[in-house]
């Protein structure tokens, strides 16, 4: 099992993706339709983070471990934390988008129909042998 610890910080991602990309389907959300509106949310958070994980790592707060991510990195950060700053801002839009539709289909349905009130019973009166109506107790 050990060897397979490397991808510990993938597959972290990779779980993340899953749980978020069926939403786009299934909500018939237009996210990837709008590339130029999510490369303007994602990419200058993404950049801010980065430095930040940069100067962070270079000063010695805090560090990735390579046994737990892939050996490639990028002006010292493991590729997955790129990835990172794509993978959860996507999914946390996707989410979003996919509660909006939830609740404008709502707000848009009509009422239920359990909640109208019971409609009166059709057909003749009961009546008594002597042809008037049946009287009730009391």
């Amino acid at each position: 099992m050990s060897s397979w610890r490397h991808l510990s910080y993938a597959a972290m991602l990779a779980f993340v993706l899953l749980g978020a990309m069926p939403l786009h389907r299934y909500y018939r959300l237009r996210v990837f339709r709008q590339s130029l509106r999510l490369l303007v949310a994602i990419v200058p958070v993404a950049t801010l983070f980065v430095a930040w994980d940069l100067m962070a790592t270079s000063a010695g707060h805090w560090r990735f471990d390579p046994a737990q991510t892939f050996a490639g990195r990028l002006w010292g950060l493991p590729l997955e934390e790129y990835a990172f700053f794509v993978v959860v801002p996507l999914a946390g839009i996707l989410t979003f988008e996919a509660v909006q539709a939830v609740g404008s289909r709502r707000r848009s349905a009509p009422p239920p129909a359990a909640l109208a009130p019971p409609a009166p019973p059709q057909g003749p009166t009961p009546t008594t042998q002597a042809g008037s109506p049946t009287a009730g107790p009391g």
